[in-house]
């Protein structure tokens, strides 16, 4: 399916790399002038070697106000994909009863209130406008399933997909969509330093004998989702949890 947004501005979290590089690839490949926001600056300036036409903001997202006050100089967005999130071995080792306050804080700040914040941004930029939008908050299937190890990201995902149908609720009247994308594991940079160690590769390994499709979901795959939804072939969609999964929610 070709998609064309020529005319739109699109804003992109966590975009330097990953799920979200490719993400911002896609939508400039489309015709959209891309901002990608991200907090490390040498990701940004690699980013921006490899795609010349991005639009780069070095901003930490676990600071409510450095982040507001960054996404409200860049203008009119119309489309918003909150795709940022904070996961590293560290966290993925904590049980329930372990997690500390600052990692439970830190995953909060940055998978969940950064999205509700930008959103809030965007979003009343939209109304004010009277253009409406469309926002994709892209989540996890821990959202939807616990993971032993990963209660903080399981919470904050979980969170993220009732902000997605609130905002649904509260948005739909001034036309803006809102939908979330929820994958399963998706072949990425840590993804692959993940799976050097033996006790999490077996993990996935069991996991993956449960996907009904039986192979590992590509970065490719998440932006199909999200361009899909941002695109106004999905005009009557909003509210949705959209399950990239290989099928392994129904396994």
């Amino acid at each position: 399916m070709a998609y064309s947004f020529t005319g739109k501005r699109a804003l992109v979290t966590g975009g330097s790399r990953g799920i979200g590089k490719v993400i911002v690839k896609n939508l400039i490949d489309a015709g959209a002038e891309v901002f990608a926001l991200a907090k490390t600056q040498t990701n940004l300036d690699k980013l921006k070697s490899e795609i010349p036409s991005v639009n780069i903001i070095a901003v930490d997202l676990a600071d409510w106000d450095v982040t507001r006050n960054a996404v409200e100089n860049i203008g009119d967005i119309d489309l918003l994909v909150n795709n940022a999130a904070f996961l590293d071995e560290e966290i993925r080792d904590h049980s329930f009863i372990d997690t500390p306050s600052d990692i439970l804080e830190l995953i909060i700040n940055v998978n969940l209130k950064s999205a509700f914040n930008i959103s809030q941004v965007v979003a009343r930029n939209m109304i004010k406008r009277s253009s409406g939008g469309a926002i994709i908050n892209v989540s996890s299937l821990a959202g939807l399933r616990p993971f032993k190890g990963l209660s903080s990201y399981c919470v904050s995902k979980a969170g993220m997909d009732m902000m997605t149908k609130v905002m649904a609720l509260e948005l739909g009247p001034h036309n803006i969509r809102v939908n979330s994308v929820s994958p399963t594991n998706v072949r990425t940079e840590f993804f692959e330093k993940l799976m050097n160690r033996p006790d999490l590769r077996k993990i996935y390994d069991e996991m993956l004998e449960r996907h009904p499709l039986g192979k590992i979901t590509e970065m490719k795959d998440i932006s199909n989702a999200v361009l899909f939804l941002l695109c106004e072939k999905a005009s009557m969609i909003t509210g949705a949890i959209l399950l990239v999964d290989s099928g392994y929610l129904v396994s």
